[in-house]
């Protein structure tokens, strides 16, 4: 397979593919980083439980996992990913909108059914995209493609915290939706000529059944399924962090909405900062030691967290969480497109974020259920628990880590 420009991957003809997806995995993020900025003051006002909010965040996991493999079989078999990306966007979108014109609880839920659905329809398009055309630079090319999603999660917090003082949630949420129909926008002028399959590809995706074998081959490998078991535990971890952050910083530390967007800004500006660095430096030195790495100090980080009685220094502590945190989300992702074939790519894909995405179910569930019965500190050694189970598996993965 050829690349695009294996040796001049860093000129910005070359790379601006990979920023253009960056943009949209940020919009993707946008979307969901909103919604979760919006669940403490949508749960006081609609007097919602710990357990019905963690219902809701429940639902976007499920529709994530039942999306995510029905989209990974669309983009091999048609060898179309750019649509598919642009419809997640749309989607999205308009589900978010519907937030700003009801407060029933049932329709808010089927709306987070969308969002959740069309979050992870954009993962393995997105994913098979820039490894099929960067094969030796997908470290770096899915650390751009991650980068986005920390600077969709970064910005949102803050911009929604801040409309939030003049607006209701509902308003808030409208007007959420504006910057992601701009992207969609300029995915149709410049994306939507390259919605082609990569060079070295078949032209129009593998027939249905070389796409079975391909994929039954992969899951009989212990390398990754091993992979998918340990990216769901950091992903039910990550989850948690997600939906219990705002809600102890707004009912336990009692910080205002601003302070509250402020403070998940900075912990997703670390991912920011460090996601290009950890991939680039995993196509040196390998998946294995910084994904380990960066396991190993989130486990830690979490478990100080409850111990910081200031609202001042928890806020600084989350914004070092967040370098570590993120640091290894393009790492486990390149981690799967090593070991998968490039034809069947949108499918490893789906297969690891649908493990991520049924495991995550859980976590909301849990937690709601935890924060209801012993409160909101006990929730975060849960929290911590999980990924010290995530941080042993990456311990017992099969080596080599590429398939050669």
């Amino acid at each position: 397979m050829t690349s695009a420009g294996s040796t001049s991957i860093f000129r910005l003809k070359n790379q601006a593919p990979i920023y253009l997806m960056g943009l949209g995995h940020g919009a993707t993020h946008w979307i969901a980083g909103t919604f979760y900025i919006l669940l403490p003051l949508l749960t006081k006002d609609l007097s919602l439980s710990y357990t019905e909010a963690g219902l809701l965040v429940s639902i976007f996991y499920v529709s994530s996992f039942a999306a995510n493999f029905g989209s990974g079989v669309v983009v091999d078999v048609t060898g179309r990913k750019v649509i598919f990306q642009i419809l997640s966007l749309v989607v999205g979108a308009a589900a978010l909108a519907v937030f700003g014109v009801t407060g029933l609880y049932v329709i808010l839920a089927a709306m987070v059914a969308l969002i959740g659905a069309t979050n992870n329809l954009w993962h393995p398009p997105a994913i098979a995209f820039i490894s099929q055309r960067y094969p030796e630079h997908r470290g770096y090319g899915l650390a751009i493609h991650a980068m986005g999603a920390s600077i969709g999660d970064m910005i949102a917090p803050a911009l929604v915290g801040l409309l939030l003082l003049t607006f209701t949630w509902q308003g808030a949420a409208a007007i959420s939706t504006l910057p992601v129909f701009l992207v969609v926008l300029v995915f149709m002028i410049y994306l939507m000529p390259m919605d082609r399959p990569a060079p070295g590809t078949k032209r129009n995706g593998i027939g249905l059944s070389d796409y079975f074998n391909g994929l039954g081959l992969l899951i009989r490998r212990r390398a990754v399924l091993g992979l998918c078991m340990m990216a769901a535990f950091r992903s039910m971890a990550q989850v948690g962090l997600v939906m219990f952050l705002p809600l102890y910083l707004f009912d336990v530390l009692k910080v205002s909405p601003w302070l509250m967007g402020i403070a998940i800004t900075g912990m997703h500006l670390g991912g920011v900062i460090v996601a290009p660095i950890a991939g680039t430096l995993s196509d040196r030195i390998g998946r294995r030691p910084v994904v380990m790495a960066g396991l190993t100090a989130t486990t830690v980080i979490i478990v100080a967290l409850p111990l910081i009685p200031n609202a001042t220094a928890f806020v600084v502590v989350v914004a070092v969480l967040g370098f570590v945190l993120y640091a290894v989300r393009p790492v486990i992702h390149s981690w799967m497109m090593d070991l998968a074939p490039a034809e069947i790519g949108a499918s490893a894909t789906s297969l690891l974020f649908g493990t991520q995405a049924a495991l995550s179910v859980l976590m909301p569930l849990i937690g709601g259920a935890v924060a209801d019965a012993y409160g909101l500190v006990e929730v975060f050694y849960v929290i911590a628990a999980i990924m010290l189970v995530a941080n042993l598996t990456v311990a017992l993965l099969p080596r080599p880590e590429k398939s050669g």
